[in-house]
């Protein structure tokens, strides 16, 4: 049995799991490895340093797996923008045929990627940004409820109604994204009206990840309590790890203090370092609250083989044993 719903038809892939674009995470091994266990992999473009490092990573990616894969670009308002245009070329160029938008609004980018025959994923945190960029003509929304890694917005509306609220109004294929780490999660998440979910905390911590053992280690050993919430007080909130650094930059924030004040303690160089070192304190590091469902460290491949089996077992085995046979019958 497989899992077929509009986003796996519309997008060509197997099964309605998503491995969403990740700062520093998004690379090739893990990518690939989503990709040859039939789920949905993307690149993350700004974590290389420039577009023809993107291209180098495409084609890297491209040597380890022959499926669909996508590559995500992230556009936010910064002080030396990164040159955004010359990264969607370089999309363009590599004959990706996916693509993850987040961030500001995509509307500048859909003609070109459109022309070139790539389907746009935009993900956002509002059912209002959800019905702008349907109306803009994406091809698909990923809705992120409070519960995710990242920034999850200003509204603080969890998945259990954020995702019906959007699936009301949202036409074009629907992925859920926020708190999902597990088959249970999925089976939820179509039952909310999505089209399939959007995992990022549970990826990192896969065997093919390409960040360190102990990064992995803590997020088996955290808990769905272990996350804070950096940048409340600026309107920019993002959901990070809880340790010495991050429980500092809501001290000095919730004291009065300005984004001067921290924006050495969350500068990206940093947060890296703890990537690549496992030194869990060395800066900023995102996860979600799923973490309180993360408990080992499987391979790609296992990790979604085991989500459909158990997804296929929930939906036939006990949602389907709690409708009388009497019920059943009539319905057949």
């Amino acid at each position: 049995m497989a899992l077929k719903t509009k986003f796996t038809e519309a997008f060509g892939v197997e099964h309605p799991i998503v491995q969403g674009g990740m700062q520093w995470v998004g690379r090739a091994e893990l990518v690939a490895a989503v990709a040859n266990a039939g789920a949905l992999g993307f690149i993350t473009a700004l974590t290389q340093p420039t577009p023809k490092d993107l291209a180098n990573e495409i084609a890297r990616c491209r040597d380890l797996t022959d499926k669909p894969f996508g590559v995500n670009l992230t556009i936010l308002p910064t002080i030396n923008p990164p040159p955004y245009e010359e990264y969607r070329q370089v999309i363009i160029d590599s004959g990706v045929k996916i693509v993850e938008t987040a961030g500001s609004n995509p509307a500048p980018h859909l003609p070109s990627f459109h022309d070139a025959g790539i389907k746009v994923i935009h993900k956002c945190t509002s059912v209002r940004h959800a019905v702008k960029a349907q109306s803009l003509g994406v091809d698909a929304i990923s809705i992120d409820g409070f519960e995710c890694a990242g920034h999850p917005g200003e509204d603080d509306i969890p998945g259990l109604v954020l995702i019906p609220a959007a699936a009301e109004k949202i036409e074009i294929p629907l992925i859920a994204s926020g708190g999902f780490a597990d088959a249970r999660g999925l089976v939820a998440a179509l039952a909310l009206g999505a089209d399939g979910i959007n995992m990022g905390s549970r990826f990192m911590c896969t065997v093919e990840s390409p960040i360190h053992q102990k990064v992995k280690e803590a997020i088996v050993a955290g808990t769905e309590l272990d996350t804070e919430l950096i940048f409340r007080p600026l309107r920019n909130t993002a959901r990070v790890a809880s340790n010495a650094v991050s429980r500092e930059v809501v001290e000095i924030l919730n004291r009065g203090g300005k984004f001067e004040d921290v924006k050495d303690l969350v500068a990206g160089t940093r947060g890296v370092k703890v990537y690549e070192t496992g030194d869990l304190d060395a800066g900023i590091w995102s996860v979600g609250t799923s973490m309180g469902l993360i408990h080992d460290i499987p391979t790609v491949g296992e990790l979604v083989s085991r989500i459909v089996s158990e997804a296929e077992q929930i939906i036939t085995g006990r949602l389907s044993n709690l409708i009388s046979s009497d019920e059943r019958e009539n319905v057949a």
